[in-house]
């Protein structure tokens, strides 16, 4: 049976009145109660206190219509944030395309880690390498105001993306810059570097489950076991460092070690690894003295 099928009782016209509330019980049969919530809100442009207050109102034909044609997309594999064209992230809601990988929950880490080394009372030069839709870069930017945040990626469509988003967020404080890791820097330094690179090793079969299957591999896999931009960003990032400024960057599950080990070896020191809120090693990072 389709979805669509699901979301009509047996004697029941598909053009027939149905309530926001009736919609998202059928809805969650199947698929996930909360994809259902938020493809809802973004069909209505409302938010979940509008849905649960407004639980017996009725939806048109045309509402009821495209929630079905979304509602099959999502069970079709399909990312809800590529579906609604949104994601939250830290305390902000950003906009995302398959360009941009989807913002997580244990990037936050990343974010907090940095701040805990960015301080709030003077101006500081940070880099965002691999800014992807720009959330790193933007949310320290707006907890950071005195900052210079610099954000770097290759991709066409994800820097307009990053764009976008600092418009939304009325951010003045960070610079977009279309390259590749380090490629357009010269004499230019930092006082903290945060890298979310490609991490996920070629033929993963994570690769082929999930919203992984949507998302752009530039953003995903790396050469060399995964290591590969881990590598180069640790290797050259000492050049490009501020005496006594810190690297961190997120990593997959079992990277840890080898990230400080690679940190070692380049010089650094002061050396951490931070797991995230599931307890895995998520964030390593190192000082540059």
């Amino acid at each position: 049976m389709r979805g669509n099928d699901l979301l009509v009782p047996a004697r029941e016209s598909p053009d027939a009145s149905v309530t926001i509330g009736e919609l998202l019980q059928r809805a969650a049969n199947v698929v996930d109660r909360v994809d259902a919530r938020w493809i809802l809100q973004s069909v209505l442009n409302t938010d979940a206190a509008f849905l649960i207050a407004h639980a017996e109102q009725l939806l048109s034909t045309d509402q009821v219509a495209y929630f079905r044609q979304m509602l099959a997309r999502r069970i079709a594999g399909e990312p809800v944030a590529y579906l609604t064209g949104e994601r939250g992230f830290y305390d902000l809601v950003f906009e995302v395309t398959p360009d941009v990988l989807i913002p997580r929950p244990e990037t936050e880490l990343l974010v907090e880690m940095a701040l805990s080394k960015i301080p709030s009372d003077r101006k500081c030069n940070v880099l965002d390498l691999g800014t992807g839709s720009g959330a790193i870069a933007i949310t320290l930017a707006r907890h950071r105001a005195s900052t210079c945040v610099t954000a770097v990626d290759f991709s066409p469509g994800a820097m307009a993306v990053a764009r976008r988003n600092a418009r939304m967020h009325a951010v003045k404080n960070v610079v977009f810059i279309e390259a590749d890791w380090f490629s357009s820097f010269t004499s230019e330094k930092f006082d903290v570097i945060v890298a979310n690179p490609p991490y996920v090793a070629a033929g993963d079969p994570h690769l082929e489950e999930g919203d992984l299957r949507f998302e752009p591999l530039t953003a995903l896999v790396a050469q060399d076991n995964g290591l590969d931009c881990i590598r180069t960003i640790i290797a050259q990032a000492p050049n490009y460092l501020e005496p006594s400024g810190w690297l961190m960057l997120e990593h997959g599950y079992d990277q840890a070690d080898v990230c400080r080990e690679l940190l070692a070896k380049a010089g650094f020191t002061h050396l951490f690894t931070q797991p995230d809120i599931a307890g895995t090693d998520r964030v390593t990072g190192g000082q540059y003295e």
